[in-house]
């Protein structure tokens, strides 16, 4: 599992916008090849600053399959508008399961 994590900075009076945008775009990533959950979490320090982490069963299915997808452009339509910068976006691998 690949686990995608993006660091999204909103435009600030545009969170209830973004948020409610991520929600719209659930079925996107629920239908995505290889996608096996979203979770969308806001920083409590910087209330305009969000971490979108999506699990991948590839990194494939992120950078090829969604990317490559109609989905894509579907995501960006329901949340780009209110990005203050591109998000910065990697991708991770669990090597330590503490408990």
């Amino acid at each position: 599992m690949v686990l995608e994590i993006a660091q999204i900075e909103v435009k600030p009076g545009l969170e209830a916008e973004f948020e409610a945008g991520v929600v719209k775009a659930v079925p996107l990533f629920r239908r995505a090849k290889g996608c096996s959950g979203v979770t969308l979490q806001k920083s409590h320090e910087k209330p305009s600053r969000y971490r979108l982490f999506v699990k991948w069963e590839t990194l494939e299915n992120h950078t090829v399959d969604f990317r490559g997808s109609p989905d894509f452009q579907a995501w960006r339509d329901c949340v780009g508008h209110t990005f203050a910068a591109p998000p910065e976006v990697e991708h991770v691998v669990q090597v330590v399961d503490g408990f």
